[in-house]
């Protein structure tokens, strides 16, 4: 029973959030300073959300095949690669590793 508890609590916490965004006034979106906040807020979250994936097994870090992963598409990011090669380079590295130590 706890777990249709918690999907109700979600989905009106959910629906309250597109709610409060619709009543938010045009005049407050058109500020320079939420216009700046809204276009870095999804890139600080993606990295977080790498970072955390990445260094963390539970509550414990970790630097293993994913973390090289991570360094070769850095690399690849900063030799202006284009996305694919990015990305495959980070698969590539991350299976070359795994291979590697088992």
């Amino acid at each position: 029973m706890n777990i249709w508890i918690a999907i109700a609590v979600t989905a009106v916490g959910c629906y309250a959030v597109k709610l409060i965004g619709l009543l938010v006034p045009a005049g407050v979106l058109e500020r320079p300073l939420v216009q700046r906040l809204a276009a870095l807020l999804p890139v600080a979250l993606l990295a977080a959300l790498t970072a955390q994936q990445t260094f963390a097994e539970g509550r414990a870090l970790v630097l293993d095949a994913k973390a090289a992963g991570l360094a070769a598409a850095a690399v690849a990011l900063l030799l202006r690669a284009p996305f694919l090669l990015v990305v495959a380079a980070a698969v590539v590295v991350t299976a070359g590793v795994r291979a590697m130590t088992g």
